[in-house]
């Protein structure tokens, strides 16, 4: 049994930067036509100049594979209509982390006043620049994207015109609030369509599964499931995949991440399978992103079979999930 996807698209990836780039870059270069590229890095991407070198190093390290990044600023207060503008055709989204809220988020925006907001986001509203945001607060760490959706309704309400991407969902609430605003969206990761709490701490503590936004309850993963397996045209696949050493994972104080890139397609084809809607499964890993965004990447087709695959312990310094695990798909051929 094998299956085709076409163009597949992860509009939500940490590539890092300097030597991790050289190991992230190629393995998601090969088997995805595009991604949204993250800019959280040290220092955060935030001027044209740094855009245009962050993108040109990222080519550099994907090599001769057929890859388009789609790049984003980290969002700032003072972006004006001139500035915008005069980055517009390199800019695919701008992405907005609350202060301190996750990794590399220290330069974020602390609380969120719709006046102080205004100026960018009218001109992106003007541009047609996505917004994606880290919706969390800094409250109980299991209410945190729940209390945020409140600020994703102002937002949504104040700015019509703006695409809001709600970044790696993982609650009913938010899925809830994506039916009620018209200019919503969301991206949901594999790692949370397969994974509760329990898995990350209800034994021994598993560092490789801990990212933020934190795994949530049965009832919120199996929420994400469904709109996902059933075709919910405002949800899009953006792994999250958050590269980190051994060394930061399986230490005091992990860093929060999950390793999910060059494995996600088969994960994803075993999920869709499992639930009888493997057909539904082009829609979330490409045509809704394309649609969304209003992109066209490079032509790509990935050709998975379904056989048993063991995933790799590691891809150089990095752990991946599930590491050592056997999985039902793998990646046969990409043309």
């Amino acid at each position: 049994m094998q299956l085709i996807l076409n163009d597949p698209l992860d509009m939500h990836l940490h590539l890092r930067d300097g030597e991790m780039l050289h190991t992230t870059a190629p393995l998601s270069a090969h088997s995805f036509s595009g991604a949204i590229i993250m800019p959280n890095t040290i220092p955060p991407i935030q001027s044209k100049e740094a855009l245009l070198s962050y993108k040109q190093r990222i080519l550099e390290a994907m090599g001769s594979e057929n890859f388009m990044p789609l790049m984003t600023l980290f969002f700032r207060r003072d972006y004006d209509y001139e500035f915008l503008s005069n980055i517009r055709d390199e800019l695919s989204a701008i992405k907005l982390y609350p202060a301190g809220i996750t990794t590399n988020s220290e330069g974020g925006v602390s609380g969120f006043d719709i006046e102080k907001l205004k100026t960018p986001l009218e001109a992106m509203s003007e541009l047609g620049i996505p917004l994606c945001i880290h919706g969390e607060t800094n409250g109980f760490v299991m209410d945190r994207e729940a209390e945020f959706v409140p600020i994703y309704e102002k937002l949504a309400a104040a700015f019509p015109k703006l695409k809001i991407i709600m970044e790696h969902i993982t609650t009913k609430e938010s899925l809830q609030a994506l039916d009620r605003y018209e200019n919503l969206y969301a991206t949901i990761t594999v790692h949370h369509l397969l994974i509760t709490l329990d898995d990350v701490v209800g034994g021994m503590l598993r560092p490789h599964l801990f990212c933020k936004p934190i795994a949530k309850r049965g009832e919120d993963r199996d929420a994400l499931v469904q709109a996902a397996v059933n075709a919910h045209p405002k949800v899009m696949f953006g792994s999250d995949s958050a590269p980190h050493p051994k060394s930061a994972k399986e230490c005091p104080g992990c860093a929060a991440g999950i390793f999910t890139a060059p494995i996600a397609l088969p994960l994803l084809a075993e999920l869709f399978e499992a639930h009888g809607k493997l057909d539904n499964l082009q829609g979330f890993i490409s045509d809704h992103a394309k649609k969304i965004y209003g992109i066209k990447p490079p032509k790509k087709s990935v050709i998975l079979k379904k056989e048993p695959f063991t995933i790799p312990k590691n891809y150089g310094d990095i752990v991946p999930m599930h590491a050592g695990e056997t999985i039902s798909w793998k990646i046969s051929q990409v043309q």
